[in-house]
């Protein structure tokens, strides 16, 4: 697996990283930059050679590092495949793994393509907007079954019918873009749940569309926009229906977002890793992965 010959075939290139040879080029000074200075952190002695002295290394350039970490959260392959493919064992699979996520989740927040991950971050991306029109919407990835039993029971989604985890996103309705994410909660919590634990405000006259699993949540600054649950034992009127999917329809954008932070499999195949964190920290990226995408698509 080499990246020269990869970028060769612009398509293929796509398939394999989840990202198009431009947008590679436009993320790859911050990723670069990223690296360099966590590298100047680990060197707490003065060279005795030159860089690039001694056994040559797999990956030995910026664009191998990033289309190697790239390809990682695109296939989410297990570390022996990833290892193999990559021509190195599988200890250093893993530690590259490890050093370059929180390295890819800077450069993306050196373009400002992070999700706010806070109610007051979250309102300082707002405070700029005028009556913006938003979409909240929980989202579950599943992974895999705990081995302790409270666990089990924190972890089981009953509506999914096996353990998740689960995260509220807030997008942008016109753009699709992911203005924010909360905090990665156990699949048993309730989306309502999990939105009143972010305390998220919004500007005034603000519009967010939610769907029934938030029922009762009323932010403080928006109005909200919800269907009519039907009720038990009795139809809804042709005028509910009507506004149902109204609303349906203005909220279809999230669920397309949604789709496109989970082309990156490490959010949709069930989580494996078990590093402390590492489940909220790729989420993270991918979101930022899927708004550059999206930001290269609008200045292509």
């Amino acid at each position: 697996m080499k990246y020269p010959q990869a970028r060769q075939q612009p398509h293929v290139f796509r398939q394999l990283t989840g990202m198009t040879v431009e947008a590679f080029d436009q993320l790859l000074p911050a990723f670069q930059a990223a690296y360099e200075a966590d590298a100047r952190r680990r060197r707490t002695e003065p060279r005795q050679r030159a860089a690039g002295a001694g056994r040559k290394a797999v990956l030995a350039t910026a664009e191998d590092k990033l289309f190697f970490i790239l390809f990682y959260f695109r296939h989410y392959p297990t570390q022996e495949v990833l290892a193999f493919w990559f021509g190195l064992s599988q200890g250093q699979a893993n530690q590259w793994i490890h050093r370059l996520t929180p390295l890819l989740h800077q450069a993306l927040g050196r373009e400002q393509q992070l999700p706010a991950r806070s109610a007051a971050a979250l309102a300082d991306v707002l405070g700029a907007c005028d009556a913006p029109e938003l979409v909240i919407d929980g989202t579950d990835r599943p992974t895999r079954r705990p081995q302790d039993p409270r666990r089990q029971r924190s972890a089981y989604s009953g509506k999914k019918k096996r353990h998740t985890q689960k995260n509220v996103v807030v997008t942008d309705k016109a753009s699709g873009e992911v203005l924010a994410l909360g905090a990665t909660q156990p699949g048993s919590r309730h989306d309502k749940a999990c939105a009143d634990a972010e305390g998220s405000t919004f500007p005034e006259g603000s519009t967010l569309y939610q769907d029934t699993g938030f029922q009762g949540y009323a932010p403080e600054g928006a109005t909200t926009q919800q269907p009519t649950k039907k009720p038990r034992g009795q139809p809804l009127t042709p005028a509910q229906k009507a506004e149902n999917r109204r609303i349906s329809q203005e909220r279809i954008a999230v669920e397309h977002s949604v789709g496109g932070v989970k082309v990156f499999h490490i959010v949709s195949a069930v989580f494996r890793n078990l590093k402390q964190g590492f489940d909220d920290l790729v989420m993270a990226v991918a979101c930022g992965l899927f708004n550059f995408g999206r930001l290269c698509r609008g200045t292509s």
